[in-house]
């Protein structure tokens, strides 16, 4: 793509850049869709530049294709829609030519899923809690720049972020000032739209998500990992330009790329070397040697061990004496705990969202309500496990915590990673 955005330099820097992010690096280790979205999203983007050149009807279909698993490998992805409608606009000269097959393209990516708009649509201009926190855009810009050039650990802030932002801009203006300057070099208006297109690619879902956030705060910067490859092509194209630049400019070209890539190496070590992960296998360990095996056969399944009604605490009515009931506090957790737990079959309980607020900052649950919750979920119950990891996404003011250590005995407790694991005994 950069190849046919500039030359084969800029295409070659920005893919070394692209290799050896430290961002990239770090979700292209999680078994998740942070790895596929981000070459889905490039594949889209180069087969919509193939067929607007008239590569023929296929690079279309790649277009489509493309684009389709990419939002249905991660929701936010089919905001390529509307990036890839404003970057046919910017390659009008050529793209004016190709105008019916743009429309059929359209309609495959839009017409299959108006249903699922019209359903959806409504719910995104509703003011609403959804546990994320309310950042600015400037905020949002920041968290990107930093992760985008200084992956998870951050070594080297602010310094590495300034040299690597300050080449993507100087990649935005490097055509039309190297035109006004008579340098050589790709310039001129082609230059600039293939600039231009860069930027609504990177700055389209960002100004989006902001304005939704604005009523109900979206904002995770892994979800815009998909707009990483713009960022890292600016770049390209700012080493690439000044690369061709007589004189001083090859030594300088060499010398920032030569830092740039000195911050990713930092990066990678740190993220390689430094524990940041939620130990959840060390915490499901834990619960699992600490949780009584009385009476137990090895022949006998978990759901031999208790009753049925354990596991349904809200409608049960007698007592389990040997259930130990799990909370877990964010419910997300859950998950990867149930990976690393020994027990396929055990009570468990999502942990109380207190953090709903209405329009003037106050809380719409209060000490009361939570308490209420949580005396129906544990009633049956004489042992609870709080399995707690990022709770103040879920329970900012610790009240679900709190009601266990007011009306149970806190009898063991152990901290991992991320993760903390207490024992309550009636």
């Amino acid at each position: 793509l950069g190849c046919r955005l500039s030359d084969g330099r800029a295409g070659f820097v920005a893919a070394l850049l692209a290799a050896t992010s430290p961002y990239l690096t770090w979700y292209g280790q999680e078994v998740k869709m942070y790895t596929l979205v981000p070459a889905l999203a490039t594949l889209a983007l180069y087969g919509l530049r193939r067929a607007i050149e008239g590569g023929g009807w296929y690079w279309w279909a790649v277009q489509v294709v493309a684009t389709a698993l990419s939002f249905y490998s991660h929701v936010l992805a089919a905001l390529l829609i509307p990036i890839q409608m404003l970057i046919y606009f910017v390659w009008w000269p050529q793209a004016r030519r190709r105008w019916a097959s743009a429309l059929v393209s359209l309609a495959c990516l839009t017409l299959p899923y108006l249903p699922l708009v019209a359903w959806q649509a409504p719910l995104t201009l509703q003011a609403r809690e959804t546990g994320f926190y309310p950042y600015t855009l400037g905020e949002m810009v920041e968290i990107l720049l930093k992760g985008w050039s200084l992956g998870i650990s951050g070594q080297g802030w602010p310094w590495g972020a300034v040299l690597m932002g300050g080449l993507a801009v100087w990649g935005l203006v490097s055509s039309p000032l190297s035109s006004l300057s008579g340098l050589s070099g790709l310039s001129g208006t082609r230059g600039v739209r293939n600039r231009l297109a860069l930027v609504w690619w990177l700055a389209t879902p960002l100004l989006i998500v902001w304005l939704i956030s604005l009523r109900q705060p979206l904002f995770t910067d892994r979800y815009f990992v998909w707009s990483a490859p713009a960022f890292y092509l600016l770049i390209g194209l700012g080493l690439a330009s000044l690369g061709r630049l007589e004189g001083w400019g090859r030594w300088t070209a060499a010398s920032l790329a030569g830092a740039v890539f000195i911050f990713n190496g930092v990066n990678l070590w740190g993220q390689a070397t430094t524990a940041v992960k939620s130990d959840f296998r060390a915490a499901a360990a834990y619960v699992a040697d600490y949780r009584p095996a009385e009476g137990i056969t090895s022949s006998q399944t978990v759901g031999e061990r208790y009753d049925f009604e354990c596991y349904l605490p809200l409608i049960a009515v007698n007592r389990c004496p040997f259930g130990e009931l799990i909370v877990f506090q964010i419910p997300h957790g859950r998950y990867t705990f149930d990976y690393y737990f020994s027990e396929d079959k055990y009570p468990w309980a999502d942990g109380v969202y207190t953090n709903h607020r209405t329009p003037d900052g106050s809380y719409l649950v209060s000490e009361e309500m939570a308490a209420h919750e949580m005396q129906e979920m544990t009633a049956v119950y004489d042992v609870v496990w709080l399995v707690a990891t990022e709770a103040g996404m879920w329970d900012e003011r610790g009240l679900v915590q709190a009601w266990l250590e007011a009306h149970m005995r806190r009898t063991a407790e152990a901290h991992f990673m991320r993760v903390d694991v207490y024992r309550y005994v009636r």
